[in-house]
């Protein structure tokens, strides 16, 4: 937590603001100051394809819910939904709801913006959506001088971390939906000895978070707080993955069978930096691809360059096929190259690993 050193110019005692404490858990992105955009510019855009993702019970339709989104507006409201429910494991929790992805996508969209974000990202096709940055005001300390004169300064505290969202749909066998928000987050740190210079770096996906906005989703969707508060601290965690070799191919061993497996990979993929470009459920295979972002000001390699190569960073898109196979009730997880042959290098090894430590 700190303050904008620009407080200090106006004789304010920066001590009492650093012993001051936080306000619980609160969330609040709707007064955040975005007076001054801030640039941050992982590389998330969509390439484009012309195949669509199949699933189980049919396919989403990309005009079906390009029209229901033009036909919804900020305001939309939902009955309560018969059978909404969050399921999930360990930290990883999605919700589903008994409704197609054209009825539900002008809700969510409308939640975001009711939450507090813009829409980098809207790819109706995949089911994808994808928030700007945005600050968490909740964390701001409620200290005796932000409570005296925050009305008029309130602009100059920052939190020095910032949050990003993508909230994926996917059609499920019977028709419904399945809902996941995985989180990104960022935090401002020092780039130089001096402490002069500052650059924004990645922190820790905080599953919280998700479990915050999944929560006050349902009652976006028709539940009341007391119902989505139930649901969302109703799964019990567990320890599932083991990276494991297998024939000479390095793998992960997944406890779980290959419906389950499957969110959880893909929700893994959302939080972890890849952008999955398309999706075959019925072949077990995610088409993802990686560009390590440059935030601004930084010039050193990034997480994912030092990850793979320890490098600086290479803006070439790195592509692989992340495949999921079901063994009865457990699965694996497998990395193959662009042209569907078994990566056998180094890189496979380290993008398994991720993905264990966060299935785990």
């Amino acid at each position: 937590m700190k303050l904008v050193p620009k407080l200090a110019l106006l004789g304010l005692p920066l001590a009492l603001v650093a012993c001051s404490t936080l306000e619980g858990d609160k969330v609040d992105y709707k007064s955040s100051f975005k007076a001054t955009p801030l640039s941050v510019p992982p590389d998330l855009t969509q390439l484009p394809r012309e195949t669509r993702y199949a699933t189980p019970g049919g396919t989403v339709s990309a005009t079906g819910l390009q029209n229901a989104t033009q036909s919804g507006s900020q305001n939309t409201v939902a009955s309560a939904y018969a059978g909404m429910r969050v399921e999930g494991n360990g930290a990883h929790r999605w919700l589903v709801v008994e409704q197609p992805p054209e009825t539900l996508w002008p809700l969510l969209k409308a939640f975001w913006q009711e939450t507090g974000f813009k829409l980098n990202l809207e790819d109706a096709r995949l089911g994808l959506m994808e928030t700007d940055w945005n600050e968490n005001r909740g964390k701001l300390p409620q200290d005796f001088i932000r409570r005296t004169v925050g009305k008029y300064l309130d602009n100059l505290y920052s939190t020095g971390e910032l949050d990003q969202y993508r909230t994926r749909l996917e059609r499920n066998a019977a028709g419904g939906t399945e809902i996941y928000i995985s989180h990104r987050g960022l935090v401002e740190g020092f780039k130089d000895e001096d402490r002069i210079k500052t650059t924004w770096v990645p922190r820790p996906v905080d599953p919280e978070l998700e479990i915050e906005m999944l929560r006050r989703l349902m009652v976006k969707l028709g539940a009341s707080k007391e119902q989505a508060a139930s649901q969302t601290a109703a799964v019990a965690p567990q320890l599932t993955a083991s990276l494991e070799t297998r024939d000479g191919q390095p793998l992960v061993l997944v406890a779980e069978n290959f419906e389950r497996a499957w969110r959880r990979v893909g929700l893994t993929l959302d939080r972890t930096g890849f952008t999955v470009e398309d999706r075959d459920r019925s072949q077990g295979t995610y088409f993802v691809r990686y560009v390590e972002p440059t935030p601004p000001g930084q010039e050193e390699p990034g997480f994912f360059s030092r990850l793979f190569s320890g490098k600086p960073a290479d803006k070439t898109p790195r592509k692989y096929r992340i495949t999921v196979r079901g063994e009865g009730e457990r699965s694996t997880v497998t990395v193959l190259d662009a042209n569907g042959a078994p990566e056998l290098s180094a890189n496979a090894q380290r993008i398994l690993k991720v993905i264990a430590d966060d299935l785990r």
